[in-house]
């Protein structure tokens, strides 16, 4: 006896994304998830968090970045989410005074002069959130023109942080720890994936890991999912771990309870 599989509902048109995501940034209703970055060496202790765009649907649910974010990071539409993003994690930022908050941005974004317009002000209203603001940037193919560190130098001048994304998903994004100036280094989850027991994993991740200090940077490993996989890379000495076995994304920081440790934010970051 035959079994028909049911074929997977065709991927909406770009076009039908871009529509959605415009109305929803015009209806307010793009808003940040919270994910916990912990501290390696106790992971009871918060770093920091990040700050993951969603798309909120008018009738209820939240749509991850992913399933709109490839439409339109390349169109103007892109830059209007890095931007609201920015807008969303300086307020948040100026509701806790104790958080410290990582917003992502691509590089295109960061020569956006609303993006520009929209940090410097909301700097200039509060300039104690820039010691606790990271800009995460992606895209590491588009960090590689001339003018990139003159913007870092720029950005750095601020007071804030910066961070390279899903660092060792491409082979552009090793030539940028030269020419540019992070703070903090987050390896691609693939590495982390298995690395307790896969041999191949330990030693790429260590080779990532030694890279990063060489140029002095925290690092993040991504994806975390249990916590063998922590053990091992808090035993390599990676400095945070992001991911499932510590917190998925929520709609507020993930504060500690009364029993637990507290918060640790450290120092700012700067180099």
């Amino acid at each position: 006896m035959f079994q028909t599989q049911c074929a997977p509902p065709p991927r909406p048109h770009p076009s039908l994304i871009e529509a959605e995501v415009s109305a929803a940034l015009e209806d307010n209703r793009i808003t940040l998830a919270f994910q916990p970055v912990v501290q390696g060496a106790d992971p009871s202790r918060v770093a920091f968090h990040e700050g993951l765009l969603r798309l909120r649907r008018p009738h209820g649910g939240l749509v991850a970045a992913g399933a709109f974010m490839p439409a339109v990071e390349n169109r103007p539409l892109g830059f209007r989410l890095d931007v609201r993003a920015l807008q969303l994690g300086l307020a948040e930022l100026g509701r806790r005074p104790t958080l410290r908050l990582a917003v992502n941005a691509a590089p295109r974004s960061l020569r956006d002069p609303q993006w520009w317009h929209t940090l410097t002000t909301g700097l200039a209203a509060a300039p104690d959130l820039a010691e606790r603001l990271i800009v995460e940037v992606t895209e590491c193919s588009r960090l590689t023109t001339p003018d990139m560190p003159a913007i870092f130098e720029r950005l750095h001048a601020l007071g804030l942080s910066l961070a390279l994304d899903d660092f060792g998903a491409g082979s552009t994004c090793f030539s940028t720890l030269r020419a540019l100036r992070f703070d903090i280094l987050k390896i691609d989850g693939q590495y982390s994936r298995n690395v307790d027991h896969d041999r191949d994993n330990q030693v790429l991740f260590d080779a990532l890991l030694g890279l990063a200090r060489h140029f002095d940077l925290l690092t993040v490993a991504e994806s975390v999912e249990s916590h063998a996989q922590a053990a091992y890379l808090a035993s390599r000495g990676v400095d945070c771990l992001q991911g499932y076995a510590f917190g998925r994304p929520g709609p507020k920081p993930c504060w500690p309870s009364a029993h637990s440790a507290p918060c640790s934010l450290g120092t700012p970051m700067a180099r």
